[in-house]
């Protein structure tokens, strides 16, 4: 039997740099993003989806279908991305061996870096794109209260990643991100 892969997608902001518009209700290809991020981790292969809202997390739930996704709200949303990351891992059932880590602002990284990054068979693994580092991120479950005891502020598990042999896993796609206003002409 293979193993379990969960998937966190962490979807909480507020898009303070695009004005207050909360990026899991931005739309690309006729699909809000944070739909399009959650069939991407499907279709990567991921069997458990936590969603991790915070801004505007009512709004998201009525108008996004989520069904058969876990859905976290993080109260602490504005504290940055670690909390939410926090919270996703301590959503995802026991079960699962590994959890990959999506951004909802990251719209074009595909569910082939998810699979390619799940195949690595590494216990903390990343997509990179011309040799940069990027998402999808997997972190084996033995590692996730570590990670998550680093997950501070804004800085994700990044310094959970510097301290860890990380496995590079060369993709295609794009790691660009929705962050300001300028970046919305990337969607259609």
């Amino acid at each position: 039997m293979g193993m379990r892969i969960g998937a966190v997608i962490l979807a909480a902001g507020g898009g303070r740099r695009l004005g207050g518009r909360p990026k899991a209700l931005l739309s690309h290809g006729g699909e809000l993003l944070v739909e399009r991020a959650v069939r991407t981790a499907r279709a990567g292969g991921c069997g458990e989806v936590v969603v991790v809202l915070g801004a505007e997390a009512a709004e998201v739930r009525r108008r996004a279908d989520l069904t058969g996704c876990v859905v976290a709200v993080n109260q602490d949303w504005e504290t940055g991305m670690g909390s939410s990351l926090r919270a996703g891992l301590a959503a995802l059932p026991a079960s699962c061996d590994a959890a990959v880590i999506l951004l909802v602002d990251q719209p074009f990284v595909t569910s082939e870096a998810v699979r390619a990054v799940v195949a690595a068979g590494a216990e903390v693994a990343a997509a990179t794109y011309a040799g940069r580092r990027g998402h999808p991120v997997l972190i084996a479950a033995r590692h996730w209260p570590e990670a998550s005891a680093a997950a501070v502020g804004d800085r994700g598990a990044r310094d959970f990643l510097a301290r860890h042999q990380v496995v590079s896993v060369p993709c295609d796609g794009s790691p660009a991100d929705i962050d300001v206003p300028e970046d919305l002409m990337l969607l259609d």
